[in-house]
């Protein structure tokens, strides 16, 4: 094993290339980071994880595991989020959305939240990302199907909506009660089915791409700029981890 990659929804298994060495995990959770970097992996990639049903990542994870000179890097999701977050430390960010967070034209977590399915119907998404429906109202007015004031309405009607209620239907039907051109909506309705954007499975396979000639290219261990402090709060942390997954870790460093 060179890498790991924890993915889900941005990129499921039934698109996902097999790649030598690569091994795909669900999306990450607190501690699966720390877990996968105590196998000292050359790269870990992150595109998805969870938000609200469990903890998500700790950035000490990712600081962690940099510090012992292993490669993160993020994209598409919680990726982008933690990427955005930690560029300074040293994690690479890829991809459009990353780019937006850090920019800071993006900042909140539901513009990548999805309601999505299991693992074993391939994460099926329920809802629509954020990201996603800006990037696709985005090209319908490039390509003339919306003009800029409904394409502005149509993204503020989606943002107004709960992540788990983010859906192109919701987002249309509200539109119509609101008193939008009806002819313009119907018009962008029938384009959806082949303009929609998933900007996050594109900044996914990017990320992947990224790694890829990375790993071709050989690599060196990370060499970060901070000093990681192995406080009181990190060991309690470590044994969170511990107990929750019943591994054997690592001597304390």
């Amino acid at each position: 094993m060179t890498a790991v990659i924890f993915a889900g929804p941005s990129l499921p298994p039934h698109v996902r290339p097999h790649v030598a060495g690569v091994e795909w995990r669900p999306p990450l959770r607190r501690g699966d980071l720390y877990l996968a970097a105590l196998q000292r992996p050359a790269l870990i990639g992150v595109v998805d994880g969870y938000f609200e049903t469990v903890p998500t990542v700790w950035h000490k994870e990712i600081l962690w595991a940099m510090a012992q000179g292993v490669h993160v890097y993020g994209a598409a999701s919680i990726g982008a989020l933690r990427a955005a977050e930690l560029t300074e430390f040293g994690m690479t960010g890829i991809g459009h959305v990353y780019r937006k967070f850090r920019a800071g034209e993006l900042t909140d977590d539901d513009e990548v939240a999805v309601l999505h399915g299991p693992a074993e119907v391939n994460y099926v998404q329920v809802t629509e990302a954020m990201v996603n429906v800006r990037a696709t109202v985005d090209r319908a007015r490039q390509s003339g199907i919306v003009g800029p004031d409904l394409a502005s309405a149509l993204v503020e009607i989606a943002k107004s909506l709960f992540y788990k209620e983010r859906t192109y239907e919701a987002i249309l039907k509200r539109a119509t009660g609101r008193g939008l051109a009806q002819e313009a909506l119907d018009r962008f309705a029938a384009w959806l089915p082949r303009g929609l954007v998933d900007q996050k499975r594109i900044d996914a396979e990017e990320m992947l791409h990224a790694m890829m000639a990375h790993l071709e290219g050989g690599v060196t261990p990370l060499e970060v700029t901070y000093q990681f402090a192995h406080t009181f709060a990190w060991e309690e942390a470590r044994q969170l981890i511990k107990r929750a997954s019943g591994a054997a870790l690592d001597p304390p460093s």
